[in-house]
């Protein structure tokens, strides 16, 4: 519960900027993806700008043992390049280009009442719930084998 505030902090921040940036309007990030017509470079920069701040934490992250409000740090150790993460990846480019919104943008539009961001995050929802019931049993089946 203690980490219940500070992670809401946070999300509103994140989420504020979202809203400030126009990054939940799906017309912008379908006009930045739209290299050949009327583009609109708006999020390259906000992209641009996100890495600063993430690129400052990556740093005095190296620097710290343990997390100010954790036992440990979340951070994959992975480098590999599989099959479900290529997958994963390409369905998510290609939903983003189709309807413009990435699950933050979508969870921030949420508050501005708009039918279309409740669409797609019932959408994600259902879909995270499907890859959880074809997973589960097949991470079973493998723990039992091994």
């Amino acid at each position: 519960m203690r980490n219940l505030f500070p992670g809401l902090i946070v999300g509103v921040i994140f989420g504020a900027g979202l809203a400030l940036s126009d990054m939940v309007n799906p017309a912008r990030v379908q006009a930045f993806l739209d290299v050949a017509g009327a583009w609109d470079p708006t999020l390259m920069f906000v992209m641009g700008a996100a890495l600063v701040p993430s690129a400052i934490a990556y740093l005095i992250r190296r620097r710290m043992t343990r997390p100010l409000l954790g036992d440990r740090f979340s951070i994959p150790e992975s480098r590999t390049l599989d099959r479900p993460l290529l997958l994963g990846a390409a369905m998510f480019g290609i939903g983003w280009g189709l309807v413009g919104f990435c699950p933050g943008p979508a969870l921030a539009g949420l508050v501005f009442g708009a039918w279309q961001p409740w669409l797609f995050v019932m959408a994600m929802l259902a879909g995270m719930a499907l890859h959880h019931l074809y997973t589960a049993p097949r991470s079973v089946i493998l723990k039992h084998e091994g």
